[in-house]
């Protein structure tokens, strides 16, 4: 019997569709899926839903729940992290702050000033769940779908480098099943390369049934339906040549391009007829999770719903089915260290490549450039997120100062000085949750 450990388990969407898919695999439909959070009421109400799914699923998993990380890891052959150091109150102000300086950011938990914060909080609590792995669980394979996901996982992976670790994300199989309806193509003949950094990736390859998809997509993409629903996606296609895989609300504060000004946020990044969920509106992340009613109406509506029972999209079962379950090999894109893979970024960086999951670990498919096009920003980011990484092992305020101001929004909007005393401002705000930099 394998034993599946969820550590910060209250994420309604996510535990709920991971746990739905692992009960399709008959490698786990025995399994323990052990739910770990630190509030008592969310695990309470989460493990009612996986109870519930479990049951309807009419699998023999025995589902545990406990506020105790050890207890959770005793045994253990996942680890699947959803973890956040802070809450909304804490976070809130790595988004406000900026923007009382001209930063408008729109998610702010992976890139620009917020998410170099935001890593800043959150390193030191994933390193020490990989310390808790290595004392109790050692081979336990460990997936993090915790934000920034590069820094988090350049992090682990350097400083420790023994827990079996990679991170992965939505927005490599969400875009692809985009492109592939707008061009009108099967999605089950949809082949693509896609390489970079976490957010920041880049289809250099797609094609459906052989065809090449990228001419029919620039057609698409000059009919105002097509163009709106991803109006900063789709302006950086028109430039650079390729299709780069998150969201435009997302995307617009990790370039210099789309929230420098206030009228360029109203074109670019503001609610519009036919816009995709979140098209980039300021403090867009708090709004969604600052409702005292989010959690437990997430809640109900699932267990009000009839549930489908047929496999998600997530990936995640899939990849453990891959490494401990039945062994079937699973391809995806992996969040690892660089070693050569991507061959124009440096070794060391935290890159996004195509991997096989195998019961051996993560083979990687792919070894290439990326496009010159696309190289200068994606290799600027992907060498800041490395300093922003050392900041934290060396505590050093000077570092931060110093990846902030390489942050190519921060950089758009402020001189040095002001973004000395916007980091000054965040660091004094939370100190608690940041410690002492120096």
């Amino acid at each position: 019997m394998k034993k599946i450990t969820f550590i910060g388990a209250g994420s309604v969407q996510f535990t709920t569709a991971v746990v739905k898919d692992l009960c399709t695999f008959p490698a786990f439909r025995n399994a323990e899926i052990c739910l770990m959070d630190t509030d008592p009421y969310h695990l309470s109400r989460i493990r009612t839903c996986v109870d519930r799914i479990v049951r309807e699923m009419e699998t023999d998993m025995t589902v545990t729940d406990t506020t105790s990380r050890e207890e959770s890891l005793a045994g253990a052959d996942a680890v699947i992290c959803t973890v956040f150091n802070g809450d909304v109150d804490v976070w809130r102000h790595e988004i406000e702050i900026p923007m009382k300086y001209g930063v408008n950011i729109n998610v702010g938990d992976t890139r620009s000033v917020s998410g170099i914060f935001r890593a800043l909080r959150n390193i030191p609590l994933l390193l020490s769940i990989c310390d808790d792995v290595r004392r109790i669980c050692p081979k336990a394979v460990m997936l993090n779908y915790t934000n920034p996901m590069s820094m988090l996982c350049k992090a682990m992976q350097t400083y420790a480098p023994d827990i079996d670790v990679t991170g992965l994300c939505h927005s490599v199989q969400a875009t692809s099943a985009m492109l592939a309806e707008w061009a009108g193509a099967d999605p089950a003949t949809l082949q693509y390369t896609c390489i970079g950094i976490n957010h920041m990736a880049f289809f250099t390859e797609l094609t459906a049934d052989g065809k090449d998809l990228y001419p029919i997509l620039r057609e698409k993409i000059k009919d105002p339906v097509y163009y709106d629903r991803e109006r900063v996606r789709n302006e950086v296609f028109r430039t650079f040549g390729y299709y780069v895989t998150e969201s435009s609300g997302h995307f617009s504060e990790y370039t210099p391009w789309f929230r420098k000004r206030p009228d360029l946020v109203r074109k670019y990044c503001t609610d519009h007829e036919g816009a995709n969920w979140n098209p980039g509106e300021h403090a867009f992340s708090l709004s969604l999770r600052s409702d005292p009613n989010r959690f437990d109406g997430l809640v109900d509506k699932f267990l009000e719903t009839p549930l489908d029972k047929n496999r998600g999209k997530e990936y995640a079962a899939s990849i453990l089915n891959a490494r401990i379950g039945d062994g079937t090999p699973f391809p995806f894109n992996a969040n690892v260290l660089n070693n050569g893979t991507i061959e124009n970024l440096p070794d060391g960086v935290c890159v996004e490549v195509p991997v096989l999951a195998t019961p051996a670990g993560y083979e990687r498919t792919f070894r290439g450039a990326l496009p010159s096009s696309v190289l200068p920003l994606v290799s600027l980011t992907a060498n800041l997120e490395a300093l922003a990484v050392e900041a934290w092992e060396k505590r050093s305020r000077a570092l931060v100062y110093q990846a902030v101001s390489l942050d190519p929004l921060c950089s758009a909007v402020l001189s040095l000085e002001e973004i000395r005393e916007m980091c000054d401002a965040i660091f004094a705000k939370n100190t608690e949750y940041l410690g002492d930099f120096t």
